[in-house]
């Protein structure tokens, strides 16, 4: 821009003139005292005009003639006017401005300067005029250029101030141009082939023949500084006459600052470098390095010069420079420089001394590329001196040694702290700053330590270094250094130290990390040669980067520690960690591991309270000791117990040492967000350090109080026991912060490589195991730090859990078996949740297609199983069900290990865990059925079993049985694709087992797998049938049958005979023994406020119960299955024994038992033919019976059976009517007799009567008993061909037995309404039915079967006879059924027997005997037998009783059944007169007569007339039948009977009666009606013309002659007793006899005047009329009765009144 300004035509022309008007200015000045400068300048303005007007260029003419332009203005300043010579400067300097100055015309300048500086004019005009002239252009060189430096330089020394620092300045500026120009130069030439020859081994430093014009002038320039410096003579700079050392110094400084690339490009400028600028600064340093402060003996011989701070400062700032520049070309120098700098740091050299250098030794610390050179010079070269180490180690002690001696001045607590008074200051450290908080002060950043407090100074900026004490280049004097400078120097030192070594390492780092990347993706055939120059580049640098770290990390680490102890600045701790933390990063990278734990371990100890007992910190690493440090030991500082530190927390120390509490302040919190950094941030390079971290991190958690919340994240809870944590607000907001972040280390954890994630997971094991040995002696709260971080670092590795699951869970499964509960509980937690992430991830590949991924993920679940802590198991089935929840859709192989966990539940483990883990399991049977193998079906029907038989929860168990039923209803559903499945499995089962050569070994065998599964299912319910608890062995039982029956169609017909044997028969066996060997104690309550039903209250009712169940399930299937049964073979073998548990179950003592045998019973006796569909019975008549119908076989996709079972021809029988048998009817009589044989030894044993009075007795219940009788006729049906008299008799017995049997008292409401009604009992009914089959079934049997009428007569006679003598049973009292207490039954005392009315059982039965008699008689087997005599005999016992009879009814049924039974059997009997078959009758029935006719019982007292009059008439009936039926047919009758009769109707003529008698008796008991039809039979019989012989007619006439007589005699009698008497009346009975006695005389005189004449004997006749006289005699007597009785007997009378000839005519005959 200059140029183009200066050269164009427009400046040429401003130019022009202003050159011009200054020449006239000057001719003006000058026109009086100077003509000779005026001429010059009107001379030199034609020349300006000649030149514009001549030339083109007019600028290139100007700088021609330039020495002839310049010439009036060098006269006008050789005038030395300060006004003209202050004109010609400006006219000059415009000239050179325009570059219009040639070299002459410089040269004359430069002279004419010289001299006005020599005459010390314009001084100021002048260096301004230099500085124009030298750097406008480059004409000036060599001793002209030398001479006007050398002006500059003599002006630099005037006595004006002004002058001198502006010539200083101009100094400066001019040896800058010099060297520009020559960097200019350079530029110039650099691309000329020809470069300067170099030459070799020159040791002439004059010679500079190869250097080009402006390079000499710098290297004469330099060389003299030097010379100047060094205080010797310039060899160009002629005319210096004054020079300091101090400004030398400054220059020498500035150029080799400014222009390095001068020294390092040209060999003669290294040459100045090495032989005279280094030697010159190790001769300048020697009395900083002699000199000691506090040293300077006398005895010394010279005293040794002190240290001059601006020469000092100057030579280090160019030292400075060296290290910078040329470190490459002076290693060796360097090496000294650095030595020297590091003594500088000593104790012993002055302050500023040492603060200077710390300065100095800065400047190299921001240079990390200058540190590395160090390192690869010095301290990797063997025998050198370790410089780099030692710069390190340098800075660390001297700030140690700044807290150890503190510099003079320096108070231990200084009062610019607070800006109050020493006592204030004092206790404003001690509060720290939290009296400073309080009073609103900002504290001055410090460090404290021991009392020194030294305040830190913001010195420069990170990275940079801003020398303060450097810069003081116009002090003389040392400065005072501010307290905390040097300290705040060396502070930064080591911050730019760690940062630059850090951020250039890691770079180099990051670079090689790529570069042996992309190196990657070539071919590992195509490694070039370059390639391994690279890897073995790498290495070296590798090599360089650990000697680096290796040299500088003892000292950092000492001198860190100190100052992170010291620091009650927050801004400065942050750093001092951030450094740690960089130190540990880097080391961690390189793999240098001692280094990288020390750094660490530094930081925990930071973050911790001081003194803490944590083992893992003071014992791990062997880096816990003293480093040597120049000489001196350094001890590696542990935190300083005084705090100067805000406290922010008050918590617990989780040791198991001291109970106290520890403070944590606000820098132990600092450094635990850098702890968390640096294990966020660089947990890939921490390795085992984790274990330093984390064991750190636990305890400060701890002490905060931050306690586990779910998912392993940590949150503010509070000590549980000891003083609680003490928080303050501050670090209250910090709390959540520090927990996220803790949660963020550990999700970090995902970007880990594996083996850095298995530092972390082993480190976290470690620390678990840790706090569990703690929790194991201590009953403190465990910590569960490293718990809650496994879970956290589980579950952010999902996507790799593989690598890390097994000692993930199988540390967390140790926990699990903590005895300390919340710890355990924590461990469950866990595992739990990693197990139900790791399940419902989305793995790659899917688990479903990584099966022993699953397998892997689901293996702790069953673990967790052998583990007895219930609090464990309950998280584990929480899991289970949560699992089944999320996942249960996908689990697939790992179902056998979900129900595994399920069924591992056990009694012993309580109510809640059994009742989690059945949940478990009702989701499984619900949901999951169809999702699972069928090979695991079989699992589940154990799993559901097992619930079942657990006794700690019923409910459960009962659920888990129809648990059972659903599962078989869905393997019903499913049947087809189970039984598929299951082929296939068995097929490759078998396939392995043959491969292995052994046979395959299952449940049930042979049966095949899907039946397998079934039988597993019975066999389960077979279980539950025994199970010790009533309701789970009834629901069980219900099941079991159910099942069978609903689904066992599906079964092959082999698996049938499995069924059987395995299952029913040995559940069968098991319930009779366990009902036989039962408790008999009575059960108070059922638990709770729950009562138990009396019939249930003790043990043996409740398993009665189950018995009972069983026994009808397994009848029932013999009955529903009966044709499939008996096709498998051994049908009656199972037959029998099902009869035996038939048998055994009848006779057992508990009477719901025995019922339920024999209705079982019953049940499979009627499952005879198979029934048709069509063929089910409609119902049944005529027979009171209970119907059992099997259940039908369920559609479905069964194995049809033709099959049907039948009830309904078989009782058709019953009526006697028989069905024809079908043509597959399946009649095996040996089955039929089993069952007959069964039936009588139950019926024989339970009817077998007492042979004691025992109370104890068993006595069978009435309904035992009738369904044992209902029995017989639907077992006859079988049996009937071969039923023989002996096998009658048996029947015989038992219903014999049967009938007798007493009932309780207490039972007898519900049997018998009331005595009063004549009701049969079902038994007694069913008696009946039991012989009237048989009586049919004889009567159309064969010839042969009729042999039995007689015994059966006998049966039932035997019946009739209950009715006067109730059957006793063996030696048992009862009491009749109308004394028994019905309403007084006691409590607890034994029942009262009671024995049954039997009377309207003995009259049906006398009904029947009648009935069948009446078809009978004539039977020869009948007549043979005598049954008519039996019956007269048995008829006989009523009939004599009588009145005495139990009921009534009794005999005047016998009576009534014998006028039945005579009229058919009297003329059978004469039929067989002659046989000589009924002789032995007639005399039983002319007792029985006699024994009714004239029965010695009394009628009762409250006989009724009417009903008097109507049991006489009974008796006429039986006079009229012996008038009609026996007396007409005497001659076949045996004349004892006919006189026994004959007797008794005269006996019954007159009733005779004892005097004893009331009257009212007496008139009762004159039974005349009777009296007078015996009379009249008598009489009949007497006068009939049928007299056959004369013994009859005698009988007769025998008979009426002692009528008359006692007729005659009774007459007498009365009428002498009336006479006698007077006029009191007779006794009542008196007047009856007179009467019955009159009633007899008019009966016979009506008789005697019915019968032919001929036929009356004379005697009688004269009797009769005899008794005329004495009738004619009473009529005196006062009785009206006896009067009106006289009346009709003398009214006869007038039949004898006529003429008497007839009579002598008759007399004559």
């Amino acid at each position: 821009m200059r140029k183009m300004s200066t050269s164009s035509p427009e400046a040429v022309k401003k130019l022009l003139e202003n050159m011009q008007s200054d020449l006239r200015s000057l001719s003006l000045e000058c026109r009086k005292k100077f003509p000779p400068v005026k001429e010059a300048a009107e001379s030199g303005i034609v020349k300006v005009k000649t030149i514009a007007a001549r030339n083109t260029h007019i600028l290139a003419a100007l700088k021609e003639n330039s020495a002839e332009v310049v010439q009036p203005l060098l006269m006008g300043c050789g005038t030395k006017e300060p006004k003209i010579a202050q004109l010609c400067l400006s006219a000059i300097q415009r000239l050179m401005s325009h570059e219009v100055v040639s070299e002459g015309a410089a040269g004359n300048i430069i002279n004419m300067l010289w001299q006005l500086m020599e005459n010390g004019l314009e001084e100021l005009r002048l260096l301004q005029t230099v500085l124009v002239l030298l750097t406008t252009n480059t004409v000036v060189h060599d001793d002209a250029l030398a001479k006007a430096i050398v002006l500059c330089f003599r002006l630099h020394f005037t006595k004006d101030n002004i002058t001198n620092n502006t010539a200083a300045a101009t100094v400066r500026q001019v040896v800058t141009v010099v060297f520009e120009r020559m960097d200019a130069e350079d530029e110039q030439h650099k691309n000329d082939d020809r470069l300067p020859p170099v030459v070799q081994g020159n040791s002439n430093r004059r010679t500079i023949s190869t250097l080009r014009p402006c390079a000499k002038d710098a290297y004469m320039l330099f060389q003299d500084l030097c010379q100047l410096v060094n205080a010797d003579a310039p060899y160009w700079l002629v005319g210096m006459t004054e020079m300091t050392r101090t400004f030398g110094l400054e220059l020498l400084e500035s150029v080799l600052n400014d222009f390095p690339r001068v020294f390092l490009q040209h060999q003669e400028f290294s040459f100045l470098l090495k032989e005279r600028v280094c030697p010159l600064v190790i001769k300048l340093f020697s009395p900083n390095i002699k000199f000691r402060q506090g040293t300077n003996t006398p005895s010394s011989p010279t005293p040794v010069e002190k240290p001059y701070f601006p020469i000092c400062m100057r030579l280090l700032r160019v030292v400075s420079v060296l290290i910078k520049h040329f470190y490459s070309l002076l290693v060796t120098e360097c090496e000294i420089f650095l030595s020297l700098l590091v003594k500088f740091l000593d104790g012993d050299k002055p302050q500023w001394l040492r603060a200077v250098a710390v300065e100095c030794i800065h400047r190299l610390c921001i240079q990390p590329q200058l540190l590395r050179s160090f390192c690869q010079s010095y301290d990797m070269k063997p025998h050198s001196t370790k410089v780099f180490r030692d710069i390190v180690n340098a800075l660390g002690s001297f700030i140690q040694s700044l807290f150890i001696t503190p510099s003079t001045g320096n108070n231990p607590i200084s009062n610019a702290q607070t800006g109050t008074s020493g006592g204030g200051g004092l206790s404003a450290a001690q509060n720290g700053a939290g009296m400073n908080a309080t009073v609103g002060l900002t504290p001055q950043p410090a460090f404290e330590y021991r009392g020194t407090w030294i305040p830190i100074l913001n010195t420069s900026v990170q990275g940079t270094s801003k020398a303060a004490y450097l810069e003081l280049l116009d002090k003389v004097e040392p400065p005072t250094i501010p307290d905390g400078y040097a300290m705040s120097v060396a502070f930064g030192c080591l911050l730019d130290l760690v940062r630059g070594i850090t951020a250039m390492i890691e770079a180099e780092l990051d670079s090689e990390g790529f570069a042996s990347q992309s190196g990657l993706v070539k071919k590992a055939a195509e490694v070039q040669p370059s390639e391994q120059q690279e890897k073995l580049a790498v290495s070296v640098s590798r090599a360089v980067w650990e000697e680096m770290v290796g040299a500088c990390w003892c000292g950092l680490l000492a001198a860190l520690s100190l100052l992170l102890d010291a620091s009650t600045d927050e801004t400065a701790s942050e750093n001092i960690l951030k450094a740690e933390m960089t130190m540990a990063s880097l080391c961690g990278k390189l793999s240098l591991v001692t280094p990288r734990d020390a750094f660490i371990t530094a930081i925990c100890k930071a973050s911790l309270p001081p003194h803490y007992a944590l083992t893992v910190l003071n014992s791990s690493g062997g880096f816990h000791k003293t480093y040597s440090i120049q000489g001196q030991s350094v001890q590696m500082i542990s935190p300083s117990s005084d705090s100067h530190q805000q406290v922010v927390a008050v918590g617990q120390p989780l040791t198991s040492q001291h109970q106290g509490t520890v403070m944590l302040t606000a820098k132990n919190i600092q450094c635990m967000r850098t702890l968390l950094n640096l294990a966020h941030c660089h947990g890939s390079v921490l390795g085992t350090s984790w274990q330093l971290v984390l064991a750190t991190l636990q305890h400060l958690v701890w002490i905060l109080g931050l306690k586990p919340a779910s998912g392993g994240a940590l949150k503010p809870g509070r000590a549980v026991e000891g003083p609680s944590t003490v928080l303050t607000t501050a670090v209250m907001s910090d709390l959540p912060v520090i927990s996220n972040i803790l949660s963020r280390l550990f999700e970090s954890s995902q970007y880990l490589d594996d083996v850095s994630l298995h530092h972390l997971i082993n480190a976290l094991c470690s620390l678990s195991t840790e706090a569990m040995d703690m929790a194991f002696w201590n009953n403190k709260e465990p910590s569960l730090f490293a718990v809650a971080k496994l879970l956290e670092t589980g579950l952010v590795n999902m996507h790799r859990i593989e690598i890390l699951w097994r000692p993930l869970t199988g540390h967390l499964l140790e926990v699990c078996q903590h005895p300390n509960a919340r710890m355990r509980e924590m461990g469950a937690e866990a595992v739990t949740a990693l197990m139900k992430a790791g399940l419902s991830f989305k793995h790659d590949p899917p688990l479903s297609q990584n099966q022993r991924l699953q397998l892997l993920l689901l293996n702790p679940l069953k673990e967790l199983s052998n583990i007895v802590h219930s609090d464990i198991r309950q998280k584990q089935l929480e899991c289970v069900l949560q699992i089944l929840q999320n996942e249960g859709d996908s689990l697939g192989p790992g179902w056998p290990l979900v129900l595994g966990v399920i069924e591992a539940i056990r009694n012993d483990q309580g109510e809640s865990l059994i009742r989690t883990a059945f949940q478990c399991l009702q989701l499984v049977v619900t949901d999951f059925l169809p999702t699972m193998p069928s090979t695991c079906l079989q699992i589940v029907v154990d799993v559901a079993g097992s619930f079942g038989l657990q006794n700690q929860e019923l409910n459960i168990s009962l659920t888990s049985i129809g648990l059972l039923w659903n599962i078989s209803d869905y393997f019903y559903q499913r049947g087809e694709i189970i039984e598929k499945e299951l082929d296939k499995e068995e097929a490759l089962l078998q396939k392995h087992a043959e491969e292995k050569g052994v046979s395959l070994n299952r449940p049930f065998h042979p049966a095949p797998p899907f039946d397998c599964l079934w039988l597993c299912l019975y066999s389960k319910l077979g279980e539950l049938c025994v199970d010790p608890r009533p309701a789970v062995r009834k629901s069980g039982g219900q099941t079991l049958f159910s099942t069978v029956g609903a689904h066992g169609t599906l079964l092959q017909h082999e698996t049938w005979h499995t069924v059987l044997w395995k299952v029913l028969f040995p559940l069968l066996g098991r319930v009779r023994k366990s009902s036989t060997t039962a408790d008999k104690e009575k059960i108070e309550s059922g638990g709770g406020n729950i009562l138990i039903h009396h019939s249930r209250d003790t043990a043996e009712k409740q398993w009665a119960e189950t018995w009972v169940l069983t026994l009808a399930g397994v009848a029932r299937i013999f009955n529903t299955r009966r044709y499939l049964l008996q096709s498998l073979g051994d049908f009656s073998k199972a037959w029998d024994v099902l009869l035996d548990h038939i048998q055994s179950a009848a006779l057992s003592k508990n009477s719901e038992v025995s019922l339920a045998a024999l209705k079982s019973c019953q049940e499979i006796l009627q499952i005879v033919t198979p029934v048709k569909e069509c063929d089910k019975p409609e119902g049944l008549s005529g027979v009171n019976m209970p119907v059992f119908v099997g259940p039908l076989i369920p559609p479905g996709p069964a194995r049809v059976l033709s099959r049907t079972d039948s009830l309904g021809d078989r009782l058709g029988r019953y009526n006697g009517t028989e069905v024809n048998a079908a043509t597959d009817e399946i009649e095996d009589s040996a089955l039929w007799w089993a069952a007959w044989n069964t039936w009588y030894k139950i019926g024989s044993e339970s009817t077998k009567p007492p042979t004691t009075c025992d109370k104890l007795f068993f006595i069978p219940s009435q309904p035992f008993l009738t369904a044992l009788v209902q029995i017989f006729p639907a077992l006859y049906q079988h049996i009937k061909t071969g039923f023989s008299m002996e096998d009658l008799k048996k029947l015989g017995v038992i219903l014999h037995g049967a009938v007798s049997v007493p009932i309780s008292s207490d039972a007898s409401p519900f049997i018998l309404p009331s005595y009063t009604e004549a009701i049969l009992t079902s038994l007694q009914e069913t008696v009946l039915i039991a012989l009237d089959v048989l009586q049919k079934a004889i009567c159309i049997g064969p010839e042969d079967m009729q042999i039995m009428y007689p015994a059966i007569f006998d049966q039932l006679l035997s019946f009739v006879e209950f009715s006067c003598k109730a059957p006793t049973y063996g030696k048992l009292e009862t009491k009749n059924i109308a004394n028994a207490k019905f309403n007084q039954i006691q409590l607890f005392a034994p029942a009262e027997w009671v024995a049954l009315n039997y009377v309207p059982f003995a009259e049906k039965s006398l009904e029947v005997v009648v009935d069948l008699y009446q078809k009978t008689a004539c039977h020869k087997a009948v007549v043979n037998e005598k049954v008519l005599q039996k019956i007269i005999k048995t008829l006989r016992i009523p009939l004599n009783l009588k009145y005495a009879c139990p009921s009534e009814t009794t005999w005047k049924m016998a009576v009534s059944s014998l006028l039945k039974v005579l009229s058919i059997g009297l003329p059978v009997a004469r039929q067989h007169a002659s046989s000589r078959k009924f002789d032995t009758m007639w005399p039983e029935l002319a007792s029985t007569f006699e024994d009714f006719l004239f029965t010695k019982s009394t009628p009762p007292d409250n006989l009724s007339i009417q009903e008097f009059e109507k049991n006489e008439n009974i008796d006429v009936e039986v006079v009229q039948l012996i008038s009609t039926d026996i007396l007409p047919y005497a001659n076949f009758i045996p004349k004892e009977f006919v006189g026994q009769i004959m007797t008794m109707l005269n006996k019954g003529s007159i009733h005779s009666r004892s005097t004893s008698f009331t009257e009212a008796e007496i008139d009762i008991r004159m039974r005349e009606e009777f009296s007078k039809v015996c009379f009249e039979t008598l009489l009949q019989f007497s006068f009939s013309n049928k007299v056959t012989t004369p013994q009859e007619g005698y009988i007769s006439r025998m008979a009426l002659s002692v009528l008359l007589k006692r007729s005659q005699d009774v007459l007498h009698r009365y009428i002498e007793d009336e006479r006698l008497s007077g006029r009191c009346p007779l006794p009542r009975q008196r007047v009856t006899e007179i009467v019955f006695v009159l009633k007899a005389i008019s009966t016979l005189m009506d008789s005697l005047k019915k019968t032919k004449p001929e036929n009356v004997d004379t005697n009688t006749w004269s009797q009769v009329i005899a008794l005329y006289p004495t009738l004619v005699e009473c009529i005196t007597c006062t009785s009206s009765e006896v009067c009106s009785a006289l009346k009709e007997a003398l009214v006869p009378f007038k039949d004898f009144l006529q003429p008497p000839i007839a009579k002598v005519q008759n007399g004559e005959s």
